[in-house]
């Protein structure tokens, strides 16, 4: 049973459940709760997004601004890992939804708040540290690829040359894995530590363990995700707002069906 929606600062370790097996057509049903909660409480999806649409908006215009426009293709790639902690208002708003409690401004975002003396930083720091290993391992890539000499031509240029496309096969692959790893330790470890009283390193274990038992659906989970996120950047970051309120929210409803 979850904890209460106010909690106190201190409060004795939850039990966690076993994870449960899901089918890949559990996927659409999760997909379409989150849909749901989008619709039900729009304007907390559209304020939570915010954040996230701006903070690309404002990278790609330094990256512009300085002439290398070329270095917002990691980023854009990296930036999604930020989209777990970015959501966890929106598993609030699930939360309330789902148990018919008040939803409200000062309600929602004073729990939002209050995580910050529970475990939720620290798994914030987690993902961040994983954001910025990610950059300098895309900086590193770029130098073996293209040394220290100043980029004289377009971007398109650039990455559709020979060296290019040798960078992004070895670029991928590493991101890939690493994107995997995180993927696995972050899937349901947010809302998990938003819900119940456990510590992050039980929460990315449990997270790890939900994946194990269901290896072919997370993986097709992790595809829809990356898929849409791409999707939801492509007009400017703008798709985002219908984008990521649908998959925290939808996010919400996994947890729920794998550890209830």
């Amino acid at each position: 049973m979850s904890e209460h929606l106010s909690e106190p600062a201190h409060l004795p370790p939850s039990e966690i459940p076993q994870p449960q097996p899901i089918a890949i057509t559990d996927l659409i049903t999760i997909l379409k709760a989150g849909a749901h909660d989008f619709r039900r409480a729009p304007l907390f999806g559209i304020a939570f997004s915010l954040v996230y649409v701006l903070g690309g908006l404002i990278l790609y215009a330094i990256f512009l601004a300085s002439g290398q426009s070329w270095w917002f293709i990691p980023i854009a790639v990296g930036f999604p890992l930020l989209a777990p902690f970015a959501a966890t208002g929106l598993y609030e708003v699930s939360r309330r939804l789902e148990q018919g409690a008040p939803l409200d401004w000062a309600g929602v975002t004073g729990c939002v708040l209050a995580q910050k003396d529970r475990q939720i930083p620290s798994m914030a720091m987690v993902i961040m540290l994983a954001f910025m290993f990610w950059v300098f391992v895309a900086h590193t890539i770029f130098a073996l690829f293209f040394g220290l000499q100043p980029i004289t031509s377009s971007t398109t240029e650039m990455l559709f040359s020979a060296p290019g496309i040798k960078m992004l096969v070895v670029g991928g692959t590493i991101g890939g894995g690493m994107a995997v790893v995180l993927f696995g330790l972050t899937v349901v470890s947010l809302p998990l530590l938003l819900d119940r009283e456990v510590d992050f390193i039980t929460a990315m274990i449990t997270s790890f363990n939900v994946v194990l038992v269901n290896l072919v659906p997370m993986m097709v989970w992790a595809a829809l995700i990356a898929g849409l996120l791409f999707l939801g950047m492509l007009p400017m970051f703008l798709g985002l707002f219908v984008v990521l309120p649908i998959l925290g929210h939808a996010t919400w409803h996994l947890y729920r069906r794998v550890l209830p």
